[in-house]
């Protein structure tokens, strides 16, 4: 098994958590609305086996009360996933996108009806993640300000055009209720044409980091995507 692990601001810390073997049911994911779960084959025993036809993302996503919630003070967690890609096919070709784990806050309204801080996990594709690979991106969710590595969604820049949080809305507004908790391939700020995603999902939740680490990154790369103007 690869691995691929983004460490941000990760200090020793307790929290409420939970990962999701799908050998109990979904527990409340879906990949873009689809659950298809298969006994066998996963990383190990259960995985959710899905095709996700003509659309524009993958959407590793949960909003049950296990998962969301309020997420200040809880120490630095660690989020994670292991995916298996067969294929991510665009208008005949194998192409790669990139995965972000993404927190969105639906009370406070900006790009989508919602307001987000995300980070870069790493890439996806046929070729690289063929087999199963673990994602993780850790948060130190006392921070005042957007840690390393940690950015904020809503709105954008209207130099850059890069997405920002809107004004007047911190990391910790957007934690105090987490509403909905995404393992992604919709970067925000980016654009995508159709696609289909042949994929495997297993072992997604949070834990409580362990130890410390300072920014370790697996594979990155924007290079198939377009900036949104």
């Amino acid at each position: 098994m690869k691995q691929a692990i983004l460490a941000l601001m990760a200090t020793a810390g307790a929290a409420c958590a939970d990962v999701t073997t799908f050998d109990n049911g979904t527990e409340g994911w879906s990949v873009s609305g689809r659950d298809t779960i298969s006994p066998t084959g996963g990383n190990p025993g259960a995985n959710m086996d899905v095709d996700v036809l003509d659309v524009f993302g993958a959407d590793i996503r949960n909003s049950t009360a296990a998962f969301t919630g309020d997420y200040r003070g809880r120490g630095n967690l660690t989020f994670t996933v292991d995916i298996q890609i067969n294929s991510i096919n665009m208008i005949g070709n194998e192409v790669s996108r990139d995965l972000v784990i993404e927190l969105r806050n639906y009370d406070t309204p900006g790009w989508g009806g919602f307001t987000s801080i995300y980070a870069h996990l790493g890439t996806l594709s046929s070729a690289d993640t063929s087999d199963w690979t673990t994602f993780q991106a850790t948060l130190d969710t006392s921070a005042v300000d957007l840690p390393g590595g940690w950015f904020g969604a809503g709105d954008e820049d209207p130099n850059t055009f890069e997405p920002i949080l809107p004004a007047g809305v911190s990391v910790q507004d957007v934690l105090s209720g987490v509403d909905e908790i995404a393992f992604t391939t919709f970067v925000p700020g980016y654009f995508f044409g159709f696609t289909n995603f042949i994929m495997a999902v297993d072992n997604v939740g949070v834990v409580p980091a362990p130890g410390t680490g300072v920014a370790m990154l697996g594979v990155l790369g924007l290079s198939t995507l377009r900036r949104r103007r």
